[in-house]
């Protein structure tokens, strides 16, 4: 259907779950879903369809990147009629009030990326998430008792980096962690009137040194999967 994408119109459901690793989106369709079909390999990017508590959801991996999120997200929307998208994924904190294994609502994001411009048009460097979509995620996090931070995340374009201010990021920009795919999707959701947040598991600390282990993040993040899960199916 498209250059990246094989499923058919019929195959995507309307609610999207899109973490980065393909490997975890087999994952969380195989744990979490019910009625499960695989709908999409093209170029290794897992897409599964299913049911969780009988409200149909799409979980598709959109890669690693900027770049990567604006295609995949980009095609859901326009090509699929996808309605909403979470993202889910890791992210590493910047300060010291943000720790390993906290839950962190992305309620914008901030990049020196020139994704907007060659997108839209557009200089911006900030965008926002969904604020429906916001509500009712945080609203689901106390109904599972769950911890939930918020605030801005840094969408960066370079993993190795040897000119990071972070100062600036975090003082200026009031960053809090950082990760590499949350700004394209926010840009493309409001452009094209549709809903998209991000929950992101701080999985190592700028400031403390601590990572976890692999064992840790699949704990770690089912919680998350899980916030992310109960979610979508409200919408």
């Amino acid at each position: 259907m498209t250059p990246h994408i094989e499923a058919q119109i019929n195959e995507i459901a309307p609610l999207v779950i899109m973490p980065g690793d393909p490997n975890r989106c087999k994952y969380i369709a195989e744990k979490y879903l019910t009625d499960v079909k695989l709908v999409n390999e093209v170029r290794g990017e897992l897409a599964y369809t299913g049911y969780y508590k009988n409200k149909q959801v799409t979980i598709f991996s959109s890669g690693m990147g900027i770049p990567s999120m604006g295609i995949y997200s980009h095609e859901l929307f326009t090509v699929y009629n996808v309605k909403a998208i979470i993202r889910i994924g890791s992210a590493g904190s910047y300060t010291k009030d943000l720790n390993v294994r906290d839950l962190f609502l992305a309620t914008s994001s901030y990049t020196n990326s020139n994704y907007a411009l060659d997108y839209s048009g557009s200089s911006e460097k900030q965008v926002y998430s969904s604020s429906e979509l916001n509500d009712v995620i945080k609203e689901t996090s106390k109904e599972l008792n769950m911890n939930l931070e918020e605030g801005t995340c840094h969408s960066t374009e370079s993993f190795y980096t040897k000119t990071l201010d972070l100062d600036k990021i975090v003082n200026e920009y009031n960053c809090k962690c950082v990760e590499m795919e949350t700004f394209s999707l926010y840009l493309n959701a409001r452009i094209l009137n549709k809903q998209a947040s991000a929950l992101l598991t701080i999985s190592d600390s700028f400031i403390t040194k601590e990572e976890l282990s692999s064992e840790e993040r699949e704990k770690s993040f089912d919680e998350m999967i899980t916030l992310a899960l109960e979610s979508i199916i409200k919408l």
